[in-house]
């Protein structure tokens, strides 16, 4: 294949409550895509499923760019396995489990990774919310089990509150994490590599001052929030967090790339959760710290291609 283009299979959209932000991440890498190098064909999973099937003989590699439910999940992952594409990132496993929040939780707290104290509520429970103030304090951050980009999360600092905000979670999911929270500056991790995966490195998240946390519009909506890489936290904290985050791509079984949010509280770090597909346009955490390692967005994409030819 020395003198002939990879054939490429891009997919974005989807049908999950992420769905935009996928199809802008699938454009712009699109754009940052060499063209001298790959020969690309788009699918949107919501619709092209059997036009990818029907199509799966003439793919060499597939980049997934999809958020959420139906694409960070595993389910595009199995899918791709059984029509014998190889992709990048986690596999089916990896993949399931990160997107499990409960889970992660408890491989995280296994493998003695520092997470913030919790609790899993059933919405088919008769269980007393009020309790779980008794047991974890206020403030309270209630999120739901598998959602991504912070839908469906609230933080909660007066007990009258926990109600609506479970009520809110439970739209998605049946049961979701109420969690203690933690004040600090939050980080991410960002880990790239198949056996032996690299730190990158560490990147500093600050809501502007009108959000309450890094939420969905603090996320997506321009100058909304500040980054800045590397983190301004000490070296050894640095190497703590960079450690944590390859970590976490162990325990959680994932491959190629990761991207694990954490907290800072004083001279203690905690897990918040790990991204199997992180954001991918080019301002988004993880190319920001690829460029800072020295990776151009373009580059980046090849990497994870190769990365994912690897895997194969």
């Amino acid at each position: 294949m020395a003198n002939e283009k990879i054939r490429l299979a891009l997919l974005a959209g989807g049908k999950s409550a992420e769905r935009e932000v996928s199809l802008k991440s699938g454009e712009q890498v699109y754009q940052a895509l060499d063209k001298q190098r790959y020969q690309i064909t788009r699918y949107d999973p919501r619709d092209d499923l059997p036009r990818l099937a029907k199509e799966a003989d003439q793919i060499d590699v597939a980049l997934i760019i999809l958020h959420g439910r139906f694409g960070e999940d595993g389910t595009v992952q199995g899918f791709l396995d059984l029509l014998g594409v190889p992709y990048q990132g986690s596999g089916v496993l990896g993949s399931a489990i990160a997107m499990n929040k409960v889970l992660s939780k408890k491989l995280y707290s296994q493998a003695g990774l520092p997470t913030s104290p919790y609790t899993v509520m059933d919405k088919n429970s008769a269980d007393n919310v009020n309790a779980v103030v008794q047991q974890l304090g206020l403030p309270l951050v209630v999120k739901p089990e598998h959602e991504g980009s912070s839908i469906g999360l609230s933080i909660v600092r007066d007990e009258g509150q926990l109600r609506k905000a479970l009520e809110d979670a439970w739209r998605y999911d049946r049961f979701c994490l109420v969690e203690k929270y933690i004040a600090g500056t939050e980080i991410t991790g960002a880990v790239l590599g198949n056996d032996s995966p690299q730190a990158l490195p560490l990147i500093e998240i600050v809501p502007g001052e009108q959000y309450e946390f890094f939420d969905y519009n603090a996320k997506y909506l321009p100058g909304a929030s500040k980054e800045i890489c590397p983190a301004r936290i000490s070296p050894e904290l640095t190497a703590k967090a960079q450690e944590y985050a390859r970590r976490a791509h162990q325990v959680l079984h994932c491959k190629g790339y990761s991207r694990t949010d954490m907290i800072v509280s004083g001279n203690d770090i905690y897990i918040l959760e790990t991204n199997t597909i992180p954001g991918m346009t080019q301002t988004s955490l993880f190319p920001q710290a690829a460029a800072a390692a020295g990776l151009s967005f373009s580059d980046l994409l090849d990497r994870l291609i190769e990365l994912a030819l690897e895997k194969a």
